[in-house]
């Protein structure tokens, strides 16, 4: 159980930190879409968004966005074509900083393989099944769940191309919780202007049968705009039933030992990111037992 804790943990740190040597060829920009996916959103049928289903306070606008299944975004849950045959890339050419998003989702889709790999190998039953999409206007994803396995009740692991555009209030809110630069992520844009953006990301959610096993979640991210601002984020968390203090010790001392390889301070400012980001005020409690947790990381080259 631990071997397989610490394959993911190496797995999904190198995801994010080893991209970081790109960011000196990187011309375009990165910012945290916040691609991370809930246990249930993750394995649930029904893929129209819950306010989507009700009619009420709908205005005209919203209307025609339910039935083009996608708003001024482009992106939406009726926006994309499932194929039977994942493309070599489902970045799109031609637009700027190529060369770095190829590489960000070619590093999530070997990372994807890995992972999948090793807990197949380490549950001895259970295989992936693989669910995939495109659209028109680029991008696309490729699914994997596991269920009904010998060790895994269900286990998926995703991966997100996106292209599309936000609201320049949304660039300019990052600048709120900034923590790792200066940099006025939402400065030239006008109020209400659409910012074009592109965005990959692996996220995974793992529940195994065994209540003693605990539950584990992680996702990376890269994200730039067309303006020239970038940046990566992510982190993970894991979450037991029943506490074994040596899992626990374990888990946080392996992704400290990968932290620590590319900055001695990353692991303490990434565990304490990761406790205020899990910690649920009503109740006064944290959500398990925490992990690492970070965002706004572009400022370099190591």
């Amino acid at each position: 159980r631990r071997t397989m804790l610490a394959k993911v943990a190496t797995f999904t740190v190198l995801v994010a930190l080893s991209a970081a040597p790109a960011h000196a060829f990187s011309t375009g920009a990165a910012a945290s879409l916040g691609l991370r996916t809930s246990a249930n959103a993750l394995f649930s049928k029904q893929r129209v968004p819950a306010s989507w289903r009700s009619t009420k306070s709908l205005s005209m606008t919203s209307v025609q966005e339910k039935k083009d299944g996608a708003g001024e975004s482009g992106i939406g849950w009726n926006s994309h074509q499932a194929v039977d045959k994942v493309p070599d890339s489902l970045c799109r050419d031609g637009t700027a900083n190529t060369e770095m998003r190829a590489k960000f989702e070619k590093m999530c889709r070997e990372a994807q393989d890995k992972i999948c790999a090793a807990v197949e190998k380490c549950d001895g039953q259970g295989k992936f099944k693989e669910d995939a999409w495109t659209r028109a206007d680029g991008g696309g994803g490729i699914s994997r769940v596991l269920s009904g396995g010998k060790i895994w009740e269900k286990a998926g692991c995703n991966l997100s191309v996106v292209y599309g555009t936000m609201p320049s209030e949304a660039l300019q809110a990052a600048n709120d919780r900034r923590k790792f630069s200066n940099t006025d992520r939402g400065a030239g844009y006008a109020p209400g202007e659409r910012v074009p953006f592109f965005a990959c990301g692996l996220s995974s959610v793992m529940h195994p049968k065994n209540p003693h096993c605990p539950t584990m979640h992680f996702n990376y991210r890269y994200f730039e705009t067309e303006g020239g601002v970038w940046w990566f984020g992510g982190g993970t968390d894991i979450t037991p039933a029943y506490l074994d203090e040596k899992d626990m010790k374990h888990f946080h001392g392996t992704y400290k030992t990968i932290c620590d390889k590319h900055d001695k301070e990353f692991y303490p400012k990434f565990k304490k990111w990761a406790d205020e980001y899990f910690y649920i005020k009503h109740r006064g409690e944290t959500r398990g037992l925490g992990g690492i947790f970070f965002d706004d990381l572009n400022d370099r080259d190591p």
